[in-house]
C-alpha cells in the first residue's frame, strides 16, 4: 500500500521518508537565511538584530496555533490512511477554518501591542523602530501564513511530500529576488528598508500559496474543496473537540520551547547591539543544525504511530534506534562542518569586518554542539508521543530549558558572563536527554498504546515536526 511505511528495512524506510521534510526544511530556511543576509548587509546590524527579536515573538505568538495544525495534521492522517477521504477533506476544512480565525485575532492583538512585547524584551534601542515596523508588517500576514503552513502540513498527512517541496522552492526563488529589490529599491521599486524585507516575504510566500492551491485544484488532489464541503471550513464540534485535546499538548511543548527562547534573546540584549547581532547571525546557523533532528523525529513518530497501529510491537524499538543512529550520523555531519565553516557563513549575515564576526563563532563553537543530543531526545519522545503519550515531552522540555538551562545561567553567570547563556544550551539537552532516555526506557508508555484502537494510535504522526525559518525558535 502506499505510504506504508512498516514494510521493508526500517533504516532505509526510515532515511527515505526523513529526506522531503528535510529538504523541505531546508528550503523554507534558506527564505529566512536570505533575508537575514540581505538585511545585514544592505541595512545593517540594527536590522539583524530587530529582525532576531522580531522572529522570536512572531514564534511565540503562534505556538497554540501550529499545534492546533499538528493535531489536525494526525486526524487527516488517520482518516485518509483509513480510506475516509470524505473525513479527511472534513479535518482539514475544520483546522484551516478554526486556525484561520484564531490568528485573526492574534494579528489584531499582535499588531496593537509589537511595541510592549519588544520593550518586554530590552530589544536595544537602535534596533527598536526597525523590529517594530517589521513585526507588525509580519503580524497582519500571520492568517494567511498559518493557512499556508497547514496546507503543506495536510498534504503530508495524505503522504504527498512533494508538492510542499516544489512550493517551497517557489516560495525561496521569489524571495531571494524581492528582498534586495524592496530593500534598496533598485530599478522601478521604491526604496523601503526593513518594511521592503517583511513585504518581500509576504509577497513570495502570497505567490507561492495561491500556485499551490491552485495545483492542489488542477491536479485534483486529496484535500481539495467542492461545492457543499466548502461547508467544512466551520468547525463542528467534533472535529474541534480532537483538534483542541490534542492540540494543546503540542501547542504547550511549542510555547515552553519558544518561551524559553525569547527569555534568551532578552538575555543576549542585554550583552549589547554586537551580541545581539551575532546571536541573530548564529540562530541561522542553528536552523539548519537542528533540521536533520526534526525531519528525523517527524519521520520516526510516523513510522511508530504505523507500526502501532499495525500491532507489528516488535518494531518500535528497531525504529527507534534506527532514528538515533540516523541523528548521529546527520546531525553530527552538519555540526562538524559548520563549525569548520563558520566565518565564511557568519561573514554573508554580519559582513567581512563586522566585530560581531568574532562574538558569533564563539557562540557557534560553545551552543550549537547541543543539537545532537537534542536530536537523541527527539527520537525517544518521537516514538513515546506516537503511542498517544503526549505529556512526556511536554514535560522533557519543560524541564530542559527553564530549571536546568535558566537555573545554569543563574548561578554561572557571576564568573561566566555571557559564556554562561551560551553553556546553557548543551547543559540543558544533555538533561533533556536523560529524562528522555528514562521516560522511554522505564516509564509504562506502551500500555497506552495497547490500550487504544489501531486508528487513535496514530495520534502521533507527523506531531514531531516544526516548522523552521524565520519562525522557529532554536533549543
Amino acid at each position: 500500500m502506499r505510504g506504508d511505511l512498516t514494510s521493508g528495512p526500517i533504516p532505509r524506510t526510515l532515511l527515505m521518508f526523513s529526506l522531503p521534510a528535510l529538504l523541505t526544511n531546508v528550503l523554507q530556511s534558506l527564505s529566512g537565511t536570505v533575508n537575514s543576509i540581505w538585511v545585514g548587509r544592505l541595512i545593517g546590524e540594527e536590522a539583524l538584530a530587530a529582525t532576531a527579536n522580531a522572529n522570536i515573538v512572531m514564534f511565540l505568538v503562534s505556538s497554540a496555533a501550529f499545534g492546533f495544525g499538528m493535531a489536525g495534521t494526525v486526524l487527516i492522517g488517520q482518516r485518509f490512511g483509513g480510506r475516509d477521504l470524505d473525513g479527511a477533506r472534513r479535518s482539514f476544512g475544520s483546522v484551516v477554518g478554526f486556525c484561520a480565525m484564531l490568528m485573526l485575532v492574534i494579528a489584531a492583538i499582535g499588531y496593537a501591542g509589537a511595541g510592549p512585547l519588544l520593550r518586554l524584551l530590552a530589544t536595544p534601542a537602535g534596533a527598536y523602530p526597525l523590529a517594530l515596523v517589521y513585526l507588525q508588517l509580519i503580524f497582519l500576514s500571520m492568517p494567511f501564513m498559518m493557512v499556508s503552513i497547514i496546507l503543506s502540513m495536510g498534504l503530508r498527512g495524505t503522504g504527498d511530500a512533494s508538492t510542499p517541496l516544489i512550493f517551497m522552492g517557489v516560495t525561496v526563488a521569489l524571495d531571494t529576488v524581492l528582498n534586495p529589490l524592496l530593500i534598496a529599491g533598485y530599478g522601478p521599486f521604491p526604496q523601503l528598508g526593513i518594511a521592503g524585507s517583511a513585504l518581500a516575504t509576504i509577497i513570495s510566500a502570497m505567490i507561492s500559496f495561491i500556485a499551490m492551491v491552485t495545483y492542489v485544484y488542477v491536479k485534483d488532489l486529496p484535500l481539495r474543496l467542492r461545492a457543499k464541503e466548502l461547508r467544512y471550513l466551520w468547525p463542528s464540534k467534533e472535529e474541534l473537540t480532537f483538534i483542541l485535546t490534542k492540540g494543546l499538548p503540542m501547542g504547550a511543548q511549542l510555547l515552553v520551547m519558544s518561551s524559553a527562547g525569547i527569555i534568551v534573546v532578552g538575555l543576549v540584549n542585554r550583552e549589547g547591539l554586537l551580541t545581539t547581532a551575532a546571536y541573530g547571525a548564529t540562530m541561522q546557523l542553528f536552523n539548519y543544525i537542528q533540521m536533520p533532528a526534526m525531519a528525523i523525529g517527524g519521520a520516526v513518530s510516523a513510522m511508530a504511530a504505523q507500526f502501532i497501529g499495525a500491532r507489528k510491537w516488535d518494531g518500535l524499538d528497531k525504529v527507534t534506534k534506527a532514528g538515533l543512529l540516523l541523528n548521529f550520523s546527520f546531525t553530527g555531519v552538519v555540526t562538524v562542518l559548520l563549525l569548520l565553516f563558520d566565518r565564511p557563513v557568519l561573514v554573508l549575515f554580519l559582513g567581512p569586518d563586522s566585530p560581531a564576526v568574532p562574538i558569533a563563532q564563539h557562540i557557534q563553537l560553545l551552543a550549537s554542539w547541543n543539537f545532537i543530543l537534542f536530536g537523541v531526545t527527539m527520537v525517544y519522545t518521537a516514538t513515546m508521543r506516537a503511542a498517544g503519550a503526549v505529556w512526556i515531552p511536554l514535560v522533557v522540555v519543560a524541564v530542559a530549558l527553564f530549571p536546568v538551562r535558566l537555573g545554569f545561567y543563574e548561578l554561572t553567570y557571576r564568573w561566566l558572563e555571557a559564556d554562561a547563556i551560551w553553556l546553557s544550551f548543551p547543559v540543558g539537552a544533555a538533561v533533556g536527554l536523560l529524562l528522555g532516555w528514562y521516560f522511554y526506557h522505564h516509564f509504562n508508555w506502551r500500555s497506552a498504546a495497547g490500550a487504544q484502537s489501531p486508528e487513535l494510535a496514530a495520534e502521533g504522526a507527523h506531531a514531531e515536526g516544526q516548522p523552521t525559518g524565520r519562525m522557529s525558535a532554536d533549543l
